[in-house]
């Protein structure tokens, strides 16, 4: 039980310090929230959780090593990830301004966006991260002992999940907040540009990103 509490211990310090910070999970979730409100924000922040649980299930299963082995299956998901990113990224910087962040003379707010669209935004802004494959073996493997039983390890990957679901919501009601909108009604369509060119150096920072297979 103890061995037990401190792999828990170290696993979710690790998985925190990696979840708050900022990356291409962090960018769609605030860019959700600011362009098309909470509830947007909400059901990416549950498609990043759900996506984190398929992470943590293949892992478990092996599958994840097959990934973190193959050079060809790595480069695959690397530029389906980048190109995703970009895709989402230039369509941000052509959005019209967020809802109740317009332009002098500007009443445009940005489209609604469904919550089945919101959560699958999420889900694969993760699913097709190529790091959170190498993350998740190197991080069990480097702690979490193999007379560990499945069960247990399966707490461990629901605990991440969730950590990084309340995380997120935190974050989706801090740029939803009335002051913060305020302080960001300055800007506009900037926040768009802005967003979109983060989303698209992510995307590009991910493209070139070599290979560091899992021994």
């Amino acid at each position: 039980m103890v061995s037990h509490l401190s792999q828990y211990l170290t696993l979710m310090a690790v998985f925190a310090l990696a979840a708050v910070a900022p990356g291409p999970d962090f960018a769609m979730v605030v860019r959700q929230s600011v362009v098309h409100g909470r509830r947007a924000g909400l059901f990416t922040s549950a498609g990043i959780g759900i996506a984190l649980l398929f992470h943590a299930s293949y892992t478990l299963a092996g599958v994840g090593v097959l990934v973190a082995h193959s050079l060809t299956a790595f480069t695959v998901l690397k530029w389906a990830g980048a190109a995703y990113l970009v895709y989402v990224g230039v369509k941000t910087l052509g959005a019209p301004a967020p809802v109740g962040l317009h332009c002098e003379g500007e009443d445009r707010a940005a489209p609604a966006i469904s919550d089945r669209r919101s959560f699958a935004l999420g889900f694969l802004t993760n699913i097709l991260n190529p790091k959170a494959v190498l993350f998740f073996l190197s991080l069990f493997g480097s702690v979490v002992s193999a007379d560990t039983p499945l069960a247990v390890q399966g707490g461990y990957a629901l605990s991440m999940a969730v950590f990084a679901v309340c995380w997120f919501t935190v974050v989706t009601f801090f740029f939803t907040g009335r002051a913060v909108r305020d302080g960001l009604a300055r800007f506009g369509r900037w926040f768009n540009r802005i967003t979109g060119a983060l989303l698209v150096g992510l995307g590009i920072r991910i493209a070139l990103q070599r290979a560091t297979m899992v021994p």
